[in-house]
């Protein structure tokens, strides 16, 4: 593997310097204490790259959508880092411990950024991390953790982990020449009003191949026979039909009835026609690609070319709803985040 760029070493200690605000994390309770792993390595070229996944279609909520490694909290003790891990772990094979990992691979934990409030009344804490690669040797004399890693993760929760360039989710267009060429277009983008105030919805369309995302090693359920071809990418035919209807709830897309997002996104925002494993492009959006744009902004100390929030994360609005009474321990059958909730929020006094 290369060495890193001057830009990446540049994003890689401004991370580390990067001074974590005070957070209203664990003034959650254990029920809405949730954390993602945001995931670094560097290509060939000594450019950043992130892993993302794209989740199983059988949970109950975001499946078949892409997202960052991660999960609730087990414990009140257990810190957003090690919560990270240990759903990484879980999701996708990622090793706990620096010895679990192919010889000279470590993981150095860089920073945590300000939580975000999930539309499923989470409190979202993003955990930066480094995943360093020996030295070229005689065994390994080009280390490339896209081929010594990534391809070898026993990804059990996840359908595909694939991964995308960190400092283009501060650009409009995608950078590298060769990924324009992928049917689609890098970003698009909308605003919208959440948490009573002005939301900026990112959609980015990351360009994936055979080196860079790789389907799970076991089907999705113990019934679904894998797919038989050994590329895990492939262009969908014309004939490709759409998810059935039937098969679609606004629970598995993350959605809430009465949710206080305006305008309402369609349903068909969160639907991909044919196979979402077989497309050229793998989607990200909504809070992923939100704390992605944060992270990249912190790492890069660039503002992204196209409109976005300036605040980073959600801490008022999380500590302003823990005032009024919600976001507490046990959530309450049909409770959702409504306009009305959102604005007796924003009344309280700070």
């Amino acid at each position: 593997m290369a060495a890193l760029s001057p830009a990446s070493k540049r994003a890689i200690a401004n991370l580390r310097a990067f001074a974590t605000p005070p957070t209203s994390y664990y003034k959650c309770p254990l029920t809405r204490r949730a954390a993602v792993l945001i995931l670094l390595f560097a290509d060939r070229r000594g450019d950043l790259r992130v892993v993302l996944t794209i989740r199983s279609s059988g949970l109950k909520n975001y499946a078949g959508q892409a997202a960052l490694p991660g999960g609730k909290a087990d414990t009140l003790q257990e810190t957003p880092w090690l919560t990270a891990r240990r759903e990484a772990f879980e999701e996708i094979g990622l090793p706990m411990r620096d010895e679990n990992f192919p010889p000279g691979y470590t993981v150095e934990h860089l920073t945590e950024l300000p939580c975000n409030l999930a539309m499923t009344e989470l409190g979202v804490r993003p955990c930066v991390a480094y995943l360093h690669a020996p030295a070229a040797s005689a065994g390994n004399r080009t280390p490339d953790a896209a081929r010594d890693l990534l391809p070898k993760l026993d990804a059990k929760e996840v359908a595909a982990v694939f991964t995308a360039p960190f400092h283009n989710f501060l650009r409009e267009e995608d950078e590298d020449p060769e990924q324009r060429k992928v049917e689609g277009e890098w970003y698009k983008g909308s605003w919208h009003s959440w948490n009573e105030k002005a939301w900026r919805m990112h959609n980015f369309s990351v360009p994936v191949t055979s080196t860079t995302a790789f389907l799970a090693k076991r089907p999705e359920s113990y019934t679904d026979p894998r797919p038989t071809t050994p590329n895990p990418v492939v262009k969908p035919s014309a004939s490709a039909s759409a998810p059935s209807p039937a098969a679609f709830t606004p629970a598995k897309a993350g959605l809430q009835k009465g949710s206080s997002l305006e305008p309402p996104l369609p349903r068909t925002f969160y639907r991909t026609s044919g196979d979402a494993l077989a497309q050229p492009r793998y989607r990200v959006f909504g809070m992923t690609a939100r704390i992605l744009v944060d992270a990249a902004r912190v790492a890069y100390g660039e503002e992204p070319q196209f409109e976005h929030n300036s605040h980073f994360g959600d801490e008022e609005m999380i500590e302003r709803l823990l005032k009024i009474g919600r976001l507490g321990e046990k959530k309450k059958e049909g409770e959702v985040l409504t306009k009305e909730v959102m604005s007796q929020a924003r009344e309280v006094k700070m």
